[in-house]
């Protein structure tokens, strides 16, 4: 997932560029953010005590700000595009958590698809953003752009899960950084996707392809327009085979064959730590 403030290398023209009602790209105020490679170690060894605490997920992408992030979001947020996008999608979350809104839509769409992983595994949208405001604390908010635009990266994470197929087993999540990375590049993305491959490997003896799966998910990443620069809710109404088809997003099949390797030696892809124990 993204951090919201995973950016912030200095850019002194930025603050001067505006969308047409007049909202700043990026406010004069913000600081920006430093390289911090130990740090984001630290992080990581806190993440893999517990891989839902999302808050050092957030950490570890401060510390590796990307220097492709304004360029990106400048160009989408000043387009003609992108403003029409925002008038029209300005809060995500109030669109992604009204599932009874979204159940209205076709049968078989994304949205069902969404609604059917968000419910099962108890997830939602303002969940996520709860836990990135608790990661802010009281540091200041920014009604920028900047601001706008890396909340939507937060945002989409867990339709990407739909959208790709992988699950939110530790194989599963670290596919979908890698797939991000080529979507949003961020060394964060690829870090945590290859660091829990190692991860993966340590805890378990087995011979499932774990790093391929991770390659693969990086070029299906490569291949697939920008989601987070489309309108969600035209995406959200499609036929999930269609928007997959149309997004050029192919089947992960080193993630299928890693799950069927962990199937035959009797390993719970969801619960590798607690294999590990077993063996212990």
């Amino acid at each position: 997932m993204n951090a919201a403030t995973s950016l912030l290398p200095a850019d002194t023209t930025a603050s001067i560029d505006a969308s047409a009602d007049g909202k700043v790209f990026l406010h004069p105020d913000r600081v920006p953010l430093r390289l911090r490679p130990l740090k984001a170690l630290g992080h990581w060894n806190e993440l893999m005590k517990n891989k839902e605490n999302t808050e050092e997920v957030f950490h570890i992408f401060e510390c590796f700000p990307s220097g492709q992030f304004l360029p990106r979001a400048r160009a989408f947020t000043l387009s003609e595009k992108g403003q029409s996008i925002r008038a029209s999608e300005n809060y995500l979350p109030a669109i992604l958590d009204d599932h009874a809104a979204l159940r209205q839509m076709p049968e078989g769409s994304v949205a069902h698809a969404y609604v059917d992983f968000m419910e099962r595994e108890g997830l939602s949208a303002a969940g996520l953003v709860a836990e990135h405001d608790r990661f802010r604390g009281d540091r200041p908010r920014y009604d920028d752009l900047v601001e706008w635009f890396s909340n939507r990266q937060r945002d989409t994470h867990d339709l990407l899960h739909v959208l790709t197929g992988y699950g939110r087993d530790a194989l599963g999540e670290q596919c979908v950084l890698a797939f991000t990375y080529s979507q949003s590049p961020s060394f964060a993305h690829l870090f945590i996707a290859y660091a829990g491959g190692v991860n993966i490997r340590k805890q378990v003896k087995t011979s499932a392809p774990v790093f391929k799966a991770v390659r693969e998910a990086q070029r299906l990443g490569k291949a697939c327009p920008r989601i987070v620069e489309m309108p969600i809710m035209d995406l959200l109404a499609m036929p999930l085979t269609e928007a997959r088809q149309k997004l050029n997003i192919g089947t992960p099949v080193y993630y299928a064959q890693a799950h069927k390797v962990w199937k035959g030696e009797n390993i719970d892809p969801y619960d590798l730590l607690g294999q590990t124990k077993k063996a212990a």
